[in-house]
């Protein structure tokens, strides 16, 4: 597949059901070995539900969209840190859609948002070996493993980070 028909573009509001379709779908498929459907059905109703995506338009940060044609098959988001970092709060891609640099080329122009971020840092499952696979070949680097926002009913996570310039 070429990637010379994606476009990359800031969400909209008219995006907000495509992309909720496109994490539930992602995180199904992702998750439900590791959590099960009941659990997974859970988070993605309170974390992604329209109400809260759209909370997250037009917030400090970016928050981006990849299509193909009219199909939204990807999308991020990304804000700065009081230290300078980036953080990159998400990147998913339809299951159907992985692996054919859709998640990299977002990824590259999340990350040019913030030309003067040291570092960009994230999360990732510590049981999502795709993921932490991807984010090895994209540069990123164990820093530490924690609890999602320090709770013991959250995912449990790993803390990766990747240089972007040197000061």
């Amino acid at each position: 597949m070429s990637l010379d028909r994606l476009i990359i573009r800031d969400a909209e509001a008219a995006d907000l059901p495509a992309i909720r379709a496109l994490l539930v779908e992602t995180w199904h498929a992702t998750y439900d070995g590791i959590y099960g459907w009941r659990r997974v059905a859970e988070i993605t109703n309170a974390w992604h539900s329209l109400e809260n995506l759209q909370g997250q338009l037009g917030r400090d940060g970016v928050f981006m969209v990849a299509l193909l044609g009219e199909e939204i098959v990807a999308t991020s988001s990304a804000r700065l840190e009081p230290d300078r970092a980036a953080l990159l709060t998400r990147l998913y891609v339809l299951p159907a859609r992985q692996g054919v640099g859709i998640g990299r080329t977002l990824l590259q122009v999340t990350l040019a948002c913030f030309p003067h971020a040291p570092v960009v840092r994230l999360e990732v499952e510590s049981q999502n070996e795709p993921a932490i696979a991807f984010y090895e070949r994209m540069g990123f680097a164990l820093q530490r493993q924690a609890r999602f926002d320090g709770r013991e009913d959250t995912p449990n996570t790993l803390l990766m980070a990747k240089r972007l310039f040197s000061d």
